[in-house]
């Protein structure tokens, strides 16, 4: 899953935002010198890749991309995931998305001096380019996934990939709809941040 969803996953807390962000800038960082409700996001943002990663209905997403694109599949999917989740948000959560995306902003500008350095960079981008927001249409999530893929240095042709998430954008949604309640579901149960939301 991409950033706006680890953040709906966390802890309603500075310290549970870094560490559901955390997990994704893990290499090279001691993240045992965090404090414990760091730490705990950390290992909840582990559980939500590892969860993803072998859903079935995500292994049916990435199927239905092009043998041209599919190497790239599971990073478009992350960015596309967190506009569905945005685009339906009213089906997940009951405070309205500009308050959420606020918060989110605020907390982990709380936390930025204590990120690891390209962390820092890229939640520095989050909230000053306002990527929650952009994420909220169609439009705009199939530029960042452009953006993204031409950040790849070897030669591919993932840029066509955003031509196949239009072309198969009903299939992908519905996909999306019956994966993700079992995600939240399975963060529940296994609660790793028992203790450190308050």
């Amino acid at each position: 899953m991409n950033y706006f969803a680890h953040l709906y996953l966390a802890q309603p807390t500075s310290d549970s935002f870094m560490g559901n962000l955390l997990g994704d800038f893990r290499k090279g960082a001691d993240t045992h010198r965090y404090p414990q409700a760091v730490q705990a996001g950390v290992q909840n943002h582990l559980l939500v890749d590892r969860f993803t990663d072998n859903h079935p209905q995500v292994k049916s997403a990435r199927a239905l991309f092009s043998r041209h694109t599919r190497r790239f599949s599971g990073v478009a999917l992350d960015v596309l995931f967190d506009h569905y989740l945005i685009s339906e948000w009213e089906l997940y959560h009951s405070e309205d998305f500009d308050s959420f995306k606020a918060q989110c902003y605020r907390r982990l500008s709380s936390r930025l001096q204590a990120m690891p350095a390209p962390m820092h960079r890229v939640v520095t981008s989050v909230i000053e380019r306002d990527w929650f927001g952009h994420y909220a249409s169609h439009d705009g999530t199939l530029k960042a996934i452009e953006n993204l893929a031409r950040r790849v240095r070897f030669p591919n042709q993932f840029a066509r990939i955003t031509q196949e998430i239009s072309h198969h954008d009903k299939e992908l949604r519905e996909r999306f709809g019956v994966f993700f309640p079992e995600l939240v579901n399975e963060v529940k149960r296994r609660n790793i941040e028992d203790g450190f939301g308050r």
